[in-house]
This record gives C-alpha cells, sequence and structure tokens, in this order.
C-alpha cells in the first residue's frame, strides 16, 4: 500500500514515510492510493475481537513494516486500556452507545494515539532518526498525544493548546506530566489559531526538514487507520438482520466520522453518519447547503469540538470530488482566500447528514440521559445523543451506534450542572483525574504568532 496526497503533488508514499511526513509537502493531507475491499473477509472478521481486527484492517494498510512487529506493536499499544475488549458498549433503550474512553487519557483520542506512539518508537529506533512532534489541541488530542509518546528518547512533542478553552482536568492531564520530552504551550487565542499555526509551520518545508517536525493530529493518516477499526467492529456486531448500522458522532475537526466513511467504502455494514456538531456548526451548515464557510468561533461546554476549521474535511473533499486533486485544491484555495466555499448543491450520497445543537441542548440531553438509564454522558456525546433525539434516529429501525467520545469525569462542571449535583458526585470524579490536581504543573504561554512557534525549537536538548 502506497499514499498519495490530496493535493496531487505527493504519490507512493510508503506508511512508514507516511507516518513520519504527517502533512504533505503541498500542503495536502495523505490518503491510500486504493481503498481496501474487505467484504469477501467479512465473515471471518464477524467473531473476532477488537485487537485481532485492527490486525487484520491494519495489514491492509501497513506493508513496509513485517507482519510479526506490527501486530506486537498493536497488542503492546491496546495492552493499556482498561477495558479487557478496548472499546466498550453500553445500551439506552435502541441506541448502543460506543464507549471510546477506556485508555490512559479517558478519550477517544488514545485508540489512534497509543498506537501512533507505539508505531513513532519502532520506526524512529529502526531509522536511527529523532522527530519533534508539533501538534494542535482542543482538549483531548494533546493528553493523549503526550501518553503515547512520553519518555521516549527520540521524540520530543509541543502540543499548542488555547490559553483558557480547554477544561481544567483537560490541561492538568497535559502539564503535569514530568517527562522532559514534553512541551505543553499555552497559546493566548484560539484552537483554530493553534491549528493554523502547526499546520503554518510544517508548510514551512525549510523549517519542517530542519527541525524533523511530525504530526499527531489527524493530518496523521495513521490515526484515521486505527479510527477506522472501531466502527468496523461495532458495525460487524450491532447491524443485524438490518444489514446495516447507522452512526451518529460528535464532530469537530471531522478526523473521527472520517474514519467512519472509509470504514463503509471498505465494506464495513455501515448505513448514514449523522455528524453532530455543537454552535460551531460549519460542518452541519455544509451537508445541509453545501456551503463550506468559516464563522466566529462559539467557545461552549464542549470544547473539543469549538472548531471553524475542519482540519480532516479535505480527505472527504478529495474522495466527493471522485480523487480529482485539481477540483479540491481549487475549492480548499477558494475557501483559504475568501472563508467561503461552495459546491453547487448538498452532497446528495445518501451518506452524511448535520445536526447543530446548542449548549441548551447539550445539558438537557446529559439530564435526560440519565433520568431514563442511569447513564452519565459528557458534553460531547450528549452533543450527539441531543441530534439522535432530534432527528427522530429511534424510528428509523436501522441500528444506531452513538460515539462517546469521553469520560464524563474531564467535564464535571458541565456534567455537574446539567445533573444539578455537586461536582464531587461520585458519578463525575475518576480516581485517575482527581490525583493531578495536586501535581505541580509545567506549561509556558506564547502569542498566537508564527515567531513565537517557531521559537519553541530553538533550546531543544
Amino acid at each position: 500500500m502506497h499514499y498519495c496526497s490530496t493535493r496531487g503533488g505527493v504519490t507512493g508514499v510508503s506508511f512508514t514515510d507516511s507516518l513520519l511526513m504527517g502533512l504533505a509537502p503541498d500542503g495536502g493531507l495523505l490518503v491510500p492510493e486504493q481503498i481496501p475491499d474487505l467484504r469477501e473477509e467479512l465473515p471471518d472478521l464477524q467473531s473476532l475481537g477488537f485487537v485481532e481486527l485492527a490486525k487484520r484492517v491494519m495489514d491492509h494498510f501497513v506493508t513496509d513494516i513485517p507482519q510479526a512487529d506490527l501486530h506486537r506493536l498493536i497488542e503492546q499499544a491496546y495492552a493499556t486500556f482498561d477495558h479487557a475488549d478496548v472499546v466498550g458498549v453500553q445500551q439506552l433503550g435502541q441506541l448502543n452507545v460506543i464507549e471510546l474512553f477506556h485508555g490512559p487519557t479517558l478519550a477517544f483520542k488514545d485508540v489512534a494515539l497509543q498506537l501512533l506512539g507505539q508505531l513513532f518508537n519502532y520506526v524512529l529506533a529502526q531509522r536511527g532518526e529523532q522527530l519533534n512532534i508539533l501538534g494542535a489541541t482542543s482538549g483531548d488530542t494533546g493528553s493523549a498525544a503526550i501518553a503515547g509518546v512520553r519518555g521516549q528518547d527520540n521524540v520530543n512533542i509541543f502540543i499548542l493548546y488555547p490559553q483558557g478553552r480547554v477544561s481544567t482536568l483537560q490541561e492538568l492531564q497535559m502539564t503535569t506530566v514530568p517527562d522532559r520530552n514534553v512541551h505543553c504551550v499555552s497559546v493566548q487565542g484560539s484552537f483554530d489559531d493553534c491549528q493554523t499555526l502547526m499546520k503554518t509551520a510544517f508548510s514551512d518545508l525549510q523549517f519542517k526538514a530542519q527541525h524533523q517536525l511530525g504530526a499527531v493530529n489527524s493530518v496523521n493518516w495513521a490515526r484515521v487507520m486505527a479510527q477506522i477499526v472501531y466502527y468496523g467492529y461495532a458495525s460487524l456486531r450491532y447491524a443485524g438482520a438490518a444489514g446495516a448500522m447507522d452512526f451518529v458522532v460528535p464532530t469537530g475537526n471531522f478526523g473521527n466520522v472520517f474514519a467512519a466513511y472509509l470504514a463503509k467504502r471498505m465494506g464495513f455494514p455501515i448505513g448514514q453518519l449523522h455528524v453532530a456538531t455543537n454552535d460551531n456548526d460549519i460542518l452541519a451548515r455544509f451537508f445541509n447547503s453545501g456551503e463550506y464557510a468559516r464563522g466566529d468561533v462559539h467557545f461552549t461546554l464542549a470544547p473539543a469540538m469549538d472548531i471553524q476549521i475542519a482540519s480532516n474535511f479535505e480527505r472527504y473533499l478529495y474522495y466527493h470530488f471522485d480523487e480529482d486533486p485539481q477540483r479540491l485544491s481549487a475549492f480548499m484555495q477558494e475557501f483559504s482566500d475568501k472563508g467561503s466555499a461552495e459546491l453547487d448543491a448538498p452532497p446528495n450520497d445518501g451518506v452524511f447528514t448535520g445536526t447543530a445543537i446548542n449548549g441548551e441542548a447539550t445539558l438537557a440531553a446529559i439530564a435526560s440521559a440519565y433520568q431514563q438509564y442511569d447513564y452519565v454522558l459528557d458534553p460531547h456525546t450528549a452533543v450527539g445523543y441531543a441530534a439522535y433525539q432530534q432527528a427522530n434516529l429511534s424510528e428509523t429501525g436501522v441500528p444506531t451506534g452513538l460515539v462517546a467520545t469521553a469520560h464524563p469525569a474531564k467535564f464535571p462542571d458541565a456534567v455537574a450542572s446539567a445533573l444539578s449535583v455537586p461536582v464531587d458526585h461520585e458519578r463525575i470524579i475518576h480516581p485517575r483525574l482527581e490525583a493531578l490536581r495536586a501535581l505541580p504543573e509545567r506549561k509556558q504561554t506564547i502569542p498566537a504568532t508564527l515567531e513565537a512557534v517557531k521559537g519553541l525549537f530553538g533550546n531543544l536538548r
């Protein structure tokens, strides 16, 4: 398997090169040159546990790491999870809640980033190279990425996050890590500022090469690859007689739901994908109107979704434009120049729908799930639950999975407000998180300028 850029300037990239490359040199995102077709394999995959399914799926995408080594890395990555089969499932009436928060940092990002850390360590050791990871986080990516590479001798990691715009516990999960290869950087701006600064640094090819920059954000193909697995895993188990399973996915950067789209194209029994956004509704507006238009960033109860530029959306557009890099590049250039770009009509492929959920509805969804099912949702998953209710998806007769992206204990203030309980209520605390409050922090604060970001690399050991 080889990889190419959505912008057309890079082709024939191996998996390990794509891993270290992150963003393509032409500014595009890497995608596989062919999407594997697994339909004939589905009967054999049906009964596999998560780890064994991960091996079978990733064998198609990773062809330049010996299979025995790849399988060992997969096993090591998922040995860190609390759940016996990595992913948990809870039934709320007719809804299957797919719990992806049983990893070290209690967020869905662990599913990909624990593996990414293993892959980085292996490939860099094989090549005798160093890597400086530059990432931007709206909440959970940072801590999950740090957990994946902390303490590694051949990796430094720099995580940019918007000052005052992640939850207290999300920040503590990053800033209390004592390993010297970890650098937490509070940026005086929004997440979109952080993400733009990261991408701009990567687009300076001389600077990228000089400092051996690598990416852990969802621009890195390996993250999407890992996320495909849990959609395949859930759909094989719960599609049932309907023949397909729909998913509701709380969405900010579009990487999570894009993995579901690829899983569907690979042949897994997946039907519609319901994109649930908060007040930052750029994606919901696109799927309803065909217009991709940047708006002001709204800071909400679901901070990981407070995004107006979805970095992974370009991969979907590449396939929507029939893998035509010229059309894709023209669309993205128009968006960059004007802040908006538009299709002739809303996408009508029958795959995606979009729903925007406000803060009041988010709190109501947390309360509703607790009152009806004694189940506590975090605010991001609650956005998806509210979209499920608002669209009356329980009446379709199609099995539906709601992707639960984080443990509710990561957002105690919002959850406590919704449930009218104290923030130390036993249902919304987690001992692993509470222990962080007593630890010293390490972080630095910078303005939202490229000069400040580049200055971070001046004093590396």
